[in-house]
């Protein structure tokens, strides 16, 4: 008897099943929590922090750079 022949037969193929949903489920909630409504003024703060040169005040109506 092989060992493949074993595992096969032991029925663990659950465990993959279960890893799958909880994945999903954490992915479809993290998704959720990032484009929730309430967020949207901390990613109108964060959407330049790449290009900002450090600093991170935003301009004002009228401000000139």
């Amino acid at each position: 008897m092989k060992l493949s022949d074993v595992m096969s037969h032991a029925g663990l193929s659950i465990y993959a099943i279960v890893a799958m949903v909880l994945f999903m489920a954490a992915f479809v909630g993290i998704v959720i929590w990032l484009f929730w409504p309430s967020r949207r003024d901390a990613l109108e703060r964060n959407r330049d922090l790449p290009l900002s040169d450090g600093d991170t005040r935003r301009p004002q109506n009228g401000d000139r750079r």
